[in-house]
């Protein structure tokens, strides 16, 4: 049964992956794709706490923190599984750092953040998020660098984290009361 669902993700994932002579798809995508990428995140959420007070400054630094949890919780997971990437020329960073597929890291990170924004009460953030989450997903898979399970374990990963971040969030304050 494993071995079938495996096969039918190669296949879709396949289907869904762009060619090279679809070059102006092809240059959305690689910029989608890497738009989620965990470094420009927290660069970004680091202005934002540099440069804002209050709830968007705590929001920000919640945010950057929740982010590496992610990346360290998604490192493990895949290194236990090893699942390794699709075949492919593009996206050699992600290839040589990060060799295995499952779960998407992208899909985790960028579903998690959407959550924390709906979590915070940044409702119009969240949504721009959600929209976000998804174009950044099937980028991924569009340009062959993931295949579709390791995207929706992804966005499941990244719900149970927000979920996880959300409870958790006095503990948080407490510790690192200087960072909010």
């Amino acid at each position: 049964m494993l071995k079938k669902v495996i096969q039918w993700d190669i296949n879709i994932s396949e289907k869904l992956r762009l060619n090279e002579d679809q070059k102006v798809l092809r240059s959305i995508a690689a910029f989608l794709a890497h738009s989620g990428d965990s470094w420009y995140i927290e660069l970004l959420l680091f202005v934002v706490w540099l440069f804002s007070r209050g709830t968007l400054r705590t929001f920000s630094a919640y945010l950057a923190g929740s982010v590496v949890i992610q990346a360290l919780f998604v490192i493990a997971v895949k290194f236990l599984i090893k699942r390794q990437r699709p075949e492919g020329a593009w996206g050699n960073i992600y290839r040589n750092t990060d060799p295995h597929s499952f779960p998407s890291g992208h899909a985790a990170r960028m579903v998690m953040l959407s959550a924390l924004a709906f979590g915070f009460g940044f409702f119009i953030l969240g949504w721009i998020m959600v929209f976000w989450a998804i174009a950044v997903s099937f980028a991924r898979v569009a340009m062959g660098v993931h295949y579709l399970i390791d995207i929706f374990v992804g966005w499941l990963i990244g719900l149970l984290l927000a979920s996880a971040m959300l409870s958790f969030r006095p503990f948080f304050f407490n510790l690192f009361p200087f960072v909010f």
